[in-house]
């Protein structure tokens, strides 16, 4: 299944949840007028893409639809949408003639599936050939250090970890020295889920970040921040609170299967400026996408 069946069958519930309003106005010709415009943003409110978002998508649409009298309300959305959600900033792989390993912090809150993106990105970069390493860096959550290993067996990678109850910076610096003493590309370091609120817990987050750049120059070279779909508009106010205690270098949006609020991921690219880089698409080790712009906004609106 290509990228784009794998999000229409995804947004599908999305789809559901906003589509009868949306088809009203997006299968009429021409551009809206103010009743079909307030039906449009209501549409747009029930898939959780949030006020400010909608309304400028809505504007941007019609601005678009001026300039290009043949282009109808539904290619409008889609072209707009793209536009949006196509942030520019750096790839998530290391970059060309890198030398030393390439650090990829994954942060998010409990239950994102950080751990379950750590070991597909793990597969991923040892499919490349790249020499891979998982750190266990989440020393709270019970049987955290179990699901980790299963997943770098799965992987085919090699993994450090460390004890119940120990000092995640402790962890991700044993893990940093194992790496440059066994000659690693890529290290993969999964932080233990924190919810934004606990302030105690963010200050630790932002420990392990000096810690690897005493380590390894540069480091984390990337921060990549893992949202759940399904709690829509939280998302931001997670994702704002994460890019206070870390540099968020991108994210990625876990769960979009079987979600009713997937237009977040549009409010998410919008308000934040940030690139999203990975979609999770399901549990399996290939069952996740690098993210397509255009690709996401024809599943939402067509």
């Amino acid at each position: 299944m290509d990228l784009w069946s794998k999000l229409r069958q995804g947004l599908k519930r999305t789809r559901e949840h906003a589509g009868q309003v949306l088809e009203s106005v997006l299968g009429r010709p021409g551009a809206p007028d103010l009743e079909e415009r307030h039906r449009l943003e209501e549409a747009l409110l029930l898939a959780d893409v949030g006020p400010a978002t909608a309304e400028r998508l809505i504007a941007l649409a019609l601005e678009r639809m001026r300039r290009h009298h043949d282009l109808g309300l539904r290619g409008a959305l889609i072209q707009t949408a793209a536009e949006m959600l196509d942030v520019p900033g750096p790839p998530l792989e290391p970059a060309p003639g890198s030398t030393g390993p390439w650090v990829l912090l994954l942060v998010g809150v409990n239950g994102s599936g950080k751990t379950t993106l750590a070991g597909k990105l793990a597969a991923h970069f040892a499919q490349q050939g790249r020499h891979t390493l998982l750190v266990a860096a989440d020393t709270f959550r019970a049987a955290a250090l179990e699901q980790l290993e299963a997943w770098a067996a799965r992987a085919g990678v090699e993994m450090v970890g460390a004890r119940a109850g120990s000092d995640p910076a402790a962890a991700v610096h044993d893990g940093l020295e194992a790496a440059k003493a066994r000659g690693t590309d890529v290290v993969l370091v999964d932080t233990a889920g924190r919810l934004h609120t606990r302030h105690n817990l963010m200050t630790e987050l932002e420990k392990v970040g000096r810690v690897c750049g005493k380590l390894v120059s540069g480091a984390p070279h990337h921060v990549l921040l893992v949202l759940d779909a399904t709690i829509g508009q939280n998302g931001l106010v997670q994702a704002r609170e994460f890019q206070r205690a870390v540099p968020v270098t991108s994210l990625a949006v876990n769960k979009l299967d079987g979600t009713a609020r997937g237009g977040v991921v549009l409010a998410i690219a919008d308000q934040l400026r940030l690139p999203i880089r990975v979609l999770g698409t399901g549990e399996g080790l290939d069952e996740w996408a690098s993210f397509e712009p255009l690709a996401f906004a024809r599943a939402l609106f067509e």
